[in-house]
Protein backbone atom coordinates (compact mmCIF):
# COMPACT_ATOMS: atom_id res chain seq x y z
CA UNK A 1 0.00 0.00 0.00
CA UNK A 2 0.77 3.76 -0.29
CA UNK A 3 0.42 6.29 1.85
CA UNK A 4 0.75 9.32 -0.57
CA UNK A 5 -1.91 7.08 -2.60
CA UNK A 6 -4.81 7.07 -0.17
CA UNK A 7 -4.27 10.33 0.66
CA UNK A 8 -4.34 11.57 -2.77
CA UNK A 9 -8.11 9.14 -2.73
CA UNK A 10 -9.27 10.57 0.33
CA UNK A 11 -8.64 14.20 -1.18
CA UNK A 12 -10.84 13.68 -4.49
CA UNK A 13 -14.38 15.89 -4.40
CA UNK A 14 -17.02 15.47 -5.82
CA UNK A 15 -17.28 11.52 -6.06
CA UNK A 16 -20.11 9.24 -5.32
CA UNK A 17 -19.82 7.33 -1.93
CA UNK A 18 -19.38 4.01 -3.60
CA UNK A 19 -16.84 5.23 -6.54
CA UNK A 20 -15.13 6.96 -3.93
CA UNK A 21 -14.48 3.66 -1.99
CA UNK A 22 -13.12 2.31 -5.12
CA UNK A 23 -10.93 4.82 -5.54
CA UNK A 24 -9.49 4.22 -2.36
CA UNK A 25 -9.01 0.56 -2.47
CA UNK A 26 -7.20 1.08 -5.57
CA UNK A 27 -4.75 3.36 -4.26
CA UNK A 28 -4.51 0.96 -1.22
CA UNK A 29 -3.38 -1.43 -3.73
CA UNK A 30 -0.70 0.93 -5.08
CA UNK A 31 2.65 -0.27 -5.30
CA UNK A 32 5.25 3.08 -5.63
CA UNK A 33 7.33 0.01 -8.19
CA UNK A 34 4.86 -1.88 -10.22
CA UNK A 35 1.97 0.24 -10.14
CA UNK A 36 -1.72 -1.09 -9.23
CA UNK A 37 -2.99 -4.01 -10.82
CA UNK A 38 -5.44 -6.13 -8.60
CA UNK A 39 -8.08 -8.35 -10.07
CA UNK A 40 -11.41 -7.60 -10.09
CA UNK A 41 -12.27 -10.59 -7.64
CA UNK A 42 -10.65 -8.91 -5.32
CA UNK A 43 -11.34 -5.28 -5.83
CA UNK A 44 -15.06 -6.27 -5.77
CA UNK A 45 -14.19 -8.26 -2.53
CA UNK A 46 -12.66 -5.40 -1.20
CA UNK A 47 -15.47 -2.65 -1.84
CA UNK A 48 -18.32 -5.31 -0.76
CA UNK A 49 -19.90 -4.73 -4.19
CA UNK A 50 -20.46 -6.79 -7.39
CA UNK A 51 -18.12 -6.91 -10.14
CA UNK A 52 -20.98 -5.01 -12.89
CA UNK A 53 -21.00 -2.21 -10.28
CA UNK A 54 -17.08 -2.27 -9.82
CA UNK A 55 -16.97 -1.58 -13.51
CA UNK A 56 -19.79 1.05 -13.77
CA UNK A 57 -17.92 2.93 -10.66
CA UNK A 58 -14.25 2.19 -12.56
CA UNK A 59 -15.97 3.65 -15.86
CA UNK A 60 -17.01 6.86 -13.65
CA UNK A 61 -13.69 7.46 -12.18
CA UNK A 62 -12.11 6.99 -15.83
CA UNK A 63 -14.61 9.64 -17.49
CA UNK A 64 -13.69 12.49 -14.67
CA UNK A 65 -9.58 11.65 -15.40
CA UNK A 66 -8.78 9.87 -11.98
CA UNK A 67 -7.64 6.97 -13.29
CA UNK A 68 -6.88 5.10 -16.86
CA UNK A 69 -7.25 1.16 -17.45
CA UNK A 70 -4.78 -0.27 -19.66
CA UNK A 71 -5.59 -4.23 -20.24
CA UNK A 72 -3.19 -6.92 -20.46
CA UNK A 73 -2.58 -10.21 -21.94
CA UNK A 74 -0.34 -12.75 -20.60
CA UNK A 75 2.18 -13.08 -24.05
CA UNK A 76 2.56 -17.06 -23.80
CA UNK A 77 -0.97 -17.94 -23.11
CA UNK A 78 -2.79 -14.89 -24.59
CA UNK A 79 -4.91 -15.09 -21.50
CA UNK A 80 -6.09 -11.91 -20.50
CA UNK A 81 -4.48 -10.49 -17.05
CA UNK A 82 -5.68 -8.11 -14.17
CA UNK A 83 -6.17 -4.48 -15.88
CA UNK A 84 -3.10 -2.14 -15.04
CA UNK A 85 -4.71 0.64 -13.53
CA UNK A 86 -2.65 4.15 -14.01
CA UNK A 87 -3.88 6.85 -11.37
CA UNK A 88 -4.11 10.22 -11.88
CA UNK A 89 -0.67 11.35 -9.49
CA UNK A 90 1.40 8.79 -11.40
CA UNK A 91 4.16 10.33 -13.37
CA UNK A 92 3.05 10.79 -17.04
CA UNK A 93 -0.78 10.41 -16.53
CA UNK A 94 -2.70 11.27 -19.36
CA UNK A 95 -6.46 10.64 -19.06
CA UNK A 96 -9.09 9.37 -21.36
CA UNK A 97 -10.01 11.96 -23.75
CA UNK A 98 -12.11 9.72 -26.59
CA UNK A 99 -15.42 9.32 -27.34
CA UNK A 100 -16.91 5.61 -27.20
CA UNK A 101 -18.22 4.39 -30.52
CA UNK A 102 -21.77 3.76 -30.34
CA UNK A 103 -21.87 0.39 -31.99
CA UNK A 104 -19.10 -0.87 -29.88
CA UNK A 105 -18.75 0.86 -26.83
CA UNK A 106 -14.91 1.38 -26.82
CA UNK A 107 -13.07 4.11 -27.88
CA UNK A 108 -10.32 4.66 -30.43
CA UNK A 109 -7.40 4.28 -27.80
CA UNK A 110 -8.28 0.72 -26.63
CA UNK A 111 -5.42 -1.74 -26.63
CA UNK A 112 -3.59 -4.09 -24.54
CA UNK A 113 -0.58 -4.49 -22.47
CA UNK A 114 1.90 -7.00 -22.60
CA UNK A 115 3.01 -8.86 -19.34
CA UNK A 116 6.60 -8.18 -20.39
CA UNK A 117 5.48 -4.42 -21.21
CA UNK A 118 4.27 -4.24 -17.74
CA UNK A 119 6.26 -1.23 -16.49
CA UNK A 120 6.05 0.94 -19.40
CA UNK A 121 4.10 4.11 -19.28
CA UNK A 122 0.10 3.21 -20.74
CA UNK A 123 1.21 5.60 -23.82
CA UNK A 124 3.38 2.42 -24.89
CA UNK A 125 1.47 -0.40 -24.13
CA UNK A 126 -1.80 0.86 -26.08
CA UNK A 127 -2.83 -0.40 -29.65
CA UNK A 128 -4.04 2.00 -31.69
CA UNK A 129 -6.47 0.11 -33.49
CA UNK A 130 -10.52 -0.03 -33.61
CA UNK A 131 -11.35 -2.76 -31.48
CA UNK A 132 -13.39 -5.78 -33.29
CA UNK A 133 -17.23 -5.77 -32.60
CA UNK A 134 -17.11 -9.73 -32.10
CA UNK A 135 -14.70 -9.79 -29.54
CA UNK A 136 -13.59 -6.44 -28.40
CA UNK A 137 -9.99 -6.52 -28.84
CA UNK A 138 -7.26 -5.32 -31.71
CA UNK A 139 -8.27 -5.63 -35.65
CA UNK A 140 -7.71 -9.48 -35.96
CA UNK A 141 -10.26 -11.74 -37.45
CA UNK A 142 -10.29 -13.67 -34.65
CA UNK A 143 -10.01 -13.59 -31.31
CA UNK A 144 -6.12 -14.47 -30.04
CA UNK A 145 -7.07 -17.09 -27.22
CA UNK A 146 -9.34 -19.98 -27.90
CA UNK A 147 -11.52 -18.41 -24.93
CA UNK A 148 -15.55 -17.54 -25.61
CA UNK A 149 -15.05 -13.95 -26.36
CA UNK A 150 -18.21 -12.86 -25.70
CA UNK A 151 -19.00 -12.49 -21.89
CA UNK A 152 -22.47 -14.52 -20.66
CA UNK A 153 -24.74 -12.34 -18.31
CA UNK A 154 -25.73 -15.34 -16.51
CA UNK A 155 -22.49 -16.67 -15.53
CA UNK A 156 -21.43 -15.76 -12.16
CA UNK A 157 -17.68 -14.92 -13.51
CA UNK A 158 -19.14 -12.35 -15.92
CA UNK A 159 -18.34 -9.28 -16.15
CA UNK A 160 -21.37 -8.07 -17.98
CA UNK A 161 -24.75 -7.09 -16.45
CA UNK A 162 -28.02 -6.69 -18.63
CA UNK A 163 -29.11 -3.86 -16.98
CA UNK A 164 -33.36 -3.57 -16.55
CA UNK A 165 -34.60 -1.68 -19.46
CA UNK A 166 -37.00 0.50 -17.53
CA UNK A 167 -35.14 0.82 -13.92
CA UNK A 168 -38.25 2.59 -12.85
CA UNK A 169 -41.08 0.14 -11.55
CA UNK A 170 -44.83 1.52 -11.99
CA UNK A 171 -46.35 0.15 -8.43
CA UNK A 172 -48.56 -3.42 -8.50
CA UNK A 173 -50.96 -2.51 -5.66
CA UNK A 174 -53.76 -0.82 -8.15
CA UNK A 175 -53.24 -3.40 -11.13
CA UNK A 176 -53.01 -6.19 -8.25
CA UNK A 177 -56.20 -4.96 -6.23
CA UNK A 178 -57.86 -4.58 -9.74
CA UNK A 179 -57.07 -8.28 -10.56
CA UNK A 180 -58.36 -9.35 -7.38
CA UNK A 181 -61.21 -7.80 -7.77
CA UNK A 182 -62.35 -9.01 -10.43
CA UNK A 183 -61.33 -12.62 -9.40
CA UNK A 184 -63.56 -12.21 -6.16
CA UNK A 185 -66.68 -11.10 -8.77
CA UNK A 186 -66.01 -14.14 -10.80
CA UNK A 187 -66.40 -16.20 -7.54
CA UNK A 188 -69.69 -15.00 -6.00
CA UNK A 189 -71.70 -13.22 -8.47
CA UNK A 190 -73.63 -9.54 -7.99
CA UNK A 191 -77.41 -11.04 -7.55
CA UNK A 192 -75.81 -14.15 -4.75
CA UNK A 193 -73.90 -11.24 -3.02
CA UNK A 194 -76.81 -9.12 -3.60
CA UNK A 195 -78.94 -11.65 -1.98
CA UNK A 196 -77.09 -12.35 1.17
CA UNK A 197 -77.00 -8.63 2.09
CA UNK A 198 -80.77 -8.82 1.36
CA UNK A 199 -80.67 -11.73 4.01
CA UNK A 200 -78.89 -9.18 6.29
CA UNK A 201 -81.10 -6.66 6.25
CA UNK A 202 -77.83 -3.88 4.43
CA UNK A 203 -79.10 -1.65 2.59
CA UNK A 204 -77.50 -1.38 -1.11
CA UNK A 205 -77.06 2.32 -1.04
CA UNK A 206 -75.64 2.70 2.45
CA UNK A 207 -73.11 -0.65 2.81
CA UNK A 208 -70.53 -0.37 5.92
CA UNK A 209 -67.31 0.07 4.86
CA UNK A 210 -66.75 -3.67 5.87
CA UNK A 211 -69.34 -4.73 3.13
CA UNK A 212 -67.48 -2.26 0.23
CA UNK A 213 -65.16 -3.70 -2.54
CA UNK A 214 -63.83 -7.14 -3.29
CA UNK A 215 -62.84 -8.50 0.22
CA UNK A 216 -66.13 -9.25 1.57
CA UNK A 217 -66.67 -11.07 -1.76
CA UNK A 218 -63.66 -13.37 -1.18
CA UNK A 219 -64.95 -13.80 2.31
CA UNK A 220 -67.91 -15.11 1.11
CA UNK A 221 -66.15 -17.62 -1.34
CA UNK A 222 -64.26 -18.71 1.63
CA UNK A 223 -67.46 -19.74 3.73
CA UNK A 224 -68.71 -21.76 0.12
CA UNK A 225 -64.94 -23.23 -0.65
CA UNK A 226 -63.63 -24.14 3.08
CA UNK A 227 -66.62 -24.70 5.00
CA UNK A 228 -68.47 -26.80 1.57
CA UNK A 229 -71.41 -24.62 2.06
CA UNK A 230 -73.53 -23.72 -1.02
CA UNK A 231 -74.84 -20.61 -1.67
CA UNK A 232 -78.36 -21.09 -0.80
CA UNK A 233 -77.62 -22.71 2.74
CA UNK A 234 -75.27 -19.47 3.01
CA UNK A 235 -78.35 -17.22 2.74
CA UNK A 236 -80.31 -19.69 4.96
CA UNK A 237 -77.57 -19.16 7.50
CA UNK A 238 -77.66 -15.62 7.03
CA UNK A 239 -81.24 -15.51 7.17
CA UNK A 240 -81.53 -17.27 10.40
CA UNK A 241 -78.27 -15.29 12.65
CA UNK A 242 -80.69 -12.48 11.14
CA UNK A 243 -83.71 -13.47 12.99
CA UNK A 244 -81.32 -14.20 16.09
CA UNK A 245 -79.84 -10.75 16.25
CA UNK A 246 -82.10 -7.50 15.48
CA UNK A 247 -78.90 -5.45 14.14
CA UNK A 248 -77.23 -6.45 11.18
CA UNK A 249 -72.91 -7.44 11.35
CA UNK A 250 -71.00 -5.00 10.86
CA UNK A 251 -68.82 -6.83 8.37
CA UNK A 252 -68.56 -10.77 7.25
CA UNK A 253 -66.40 -11.87 9.88
CA UNK A 254 -69.23 -11.37 12.36
CA UNK A 255 -71.31 -14.12 10.62
CA UNK A 256 -68.13 -16.88 10.59
CA UNK A 257 -69.67 -18.51 13.87
CA UNK A 258 -72.83 -18.86 12.51
CA UNK A 259 -71.21 -20.24 9.19
CA UNK A 260 -69.09 -22.81 11.31
CA UNK A 261 -72.37 -24.16 12.72
CA UNK A 262 -74.37 -24.18 9.69
CA UNK A 263 -71.32 -26.43 8.42
CA UNK A 264 -71.16 -28.60 10.94
CA UNK A 265 -75.08 -29.06 11.20
CA UNK A 266 -74.51 -30.16 7.15
CA UNK A 267 -71.72 -32.87 8.04
CA UNK A 268 -73.80 -34.10 11.01
CA UNK A 269 -77.21 -34.57 8.80
CA UNK A 270 -74.69 -36.32 6.17
CA UNK A 271 -73.49 -38.54 8.64
CA UNK A 272 -77.23 -39.67 9.86
CA UNK A 273 -78.45 -40.32 6.21
CA UNK A 274 -75.10 -42.60 5.72
CA UNK A 275 -75.76 -44.86 9.04
CA UNK A 276 -77.36 -48.01 8.17
CA UNK A 277 -80.69 -48.31 9.86
CA UNK A 278 -81.13 -51.03 12.73
CA UNK A 279 -81.81 -54.18 13.11
CA UNK A 280 -85.87 -54.74 14.28
CA UNK A 281 -85.02 -56.40 17.84
CA UNK A 282 -85.86 -60.61 17.68
CA UNK A 283 -89.12 -61.66 19.43
CA UNK A 284 -89.20 -61.98 22.84
CA UNK A 285 -88.96 -65.83 23.52
CA UNK A 286 -92.28 -67.74 24.39
CA UNK A 287 -92.20 -68.99 27.85
CA UNK A 288 -92.48 -72.78 28.80
CA UNK A 289 -95.27 -73.66 30.18
CA UNK A 290 -95.97 -77.14 29.12
CA UNK A 291 -92.31 -78.83 30.30
CA UNK A 292 -92.94 -82.64 29.70
CA UNK A 293 -94.27 -81.70 26.11
CA UNK A 294 -90.85 -79.89 25.57
CA UNK A 295 -89.08 -82.64 26.61
CA UNK A 296 -90.92 -84.90 24.87
CA UNK A 297 -90.52 -83.04 21.93
CA UNK A 298 -86.61 -82.94 22.07
CA UNK A 299 -86.79 -86.70 22.78
CA UNK A 300 -88.97 -87.72 19.20
CA UNK A 301 -86.88 -85.41 17.68
CA UNK A 302 -82.89 -86.02 16.05
CA UNK A 303 -81.43 -82.87 18.17
CA UNK A 304 -78.94 -83.20 20.71
CA UNK A 305 -80.37 -83.85 24.00
CA UNK A 306 -78.10 -84.46 27.19
CA UNK A 307 -78.76 -87.10 29.36
CA UNK A 308 -78.87 -85.49 32.41
CA UNK A 309 -81.15 -83.03 31.09
CA UNK A 310 -84.36 -85.38 31.91
CA UNK A 311 -84.53 -86.30 35.62
CA UNK A 312 -86.79 -89.40 36.77
CA UNK A 313 -89.89 -87.11 37.36
CA UNK A 314 -89.81 -85.40 33.94
CA UNK A 315 -89.33 -89.16 32.41
CA UNK A 316 -92.62 -90.48 34.54
CA UNK A 317 -94.61 -87.70 33.49
CA UNK A 318 -93.79 -88.15 29.99
CA UNK A 319 -94.87 -92.05 30.07
CA UNK A 320 -97.80 -91.05 32.15
CA UNK A 321 -99.03 -88.95 29.77
CA UNK A 322 -98.57 -91.29 26.38
CA UNK A 323 -95.87 -88.48 25.12
CA UNK A 324 -92.81 -90.81 24.43
CA UNK A 325 -92.05 -94.59 24.84
CA UNK A 326 -90.05 -96.47 26.81
CA UNK A 327 -88.56 -97.80 23.66
CA UNK A 328 -87.54 -94.57 22.35
CA UNK A 329 -86.17 -93.05 25.80
CA UNK A 330 -83.74 -96.16 25.55
CA UNK A 331 -82.92 -94.96 22.17
CA UNK A 332 -81.90 -91.38 23.23
CA UNK A 333 -80.33 -92.79 26.53
CA UNK A 334 -82.49 -92.08 29.04
CA UNK A 335 -83.39 -94.61 31.43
Amino acid sequence: MSHEATNWAIKQRGLKPTTKIVLWHLCDRFNPDYGCFPSQDRLAHDCEISRSTLNDHLGQLEAVGLLRRVPRLDPVTKRQLPTRYILGFEPGFTPVAVVPCPEIGHGEGDGAERLDDADASAGDGMVNSLPCPDFGRGTDAEAVSDFPADPCPENAESRVRNPDTNPVREPLSKPVKEEEGARARAAISDEVFGDLLDALGLDTAALPGWWQGWPPRLHVQRWRDELGLTEAEIIAAAEASREEHPEPPDGPKALDRAMQRAAQRKVEDAGRKRRKPKAPPAPAAKPITDLPAFYAELVNSDRYLPVSAITNTMRDAMLARGLVTAERLRERGVR
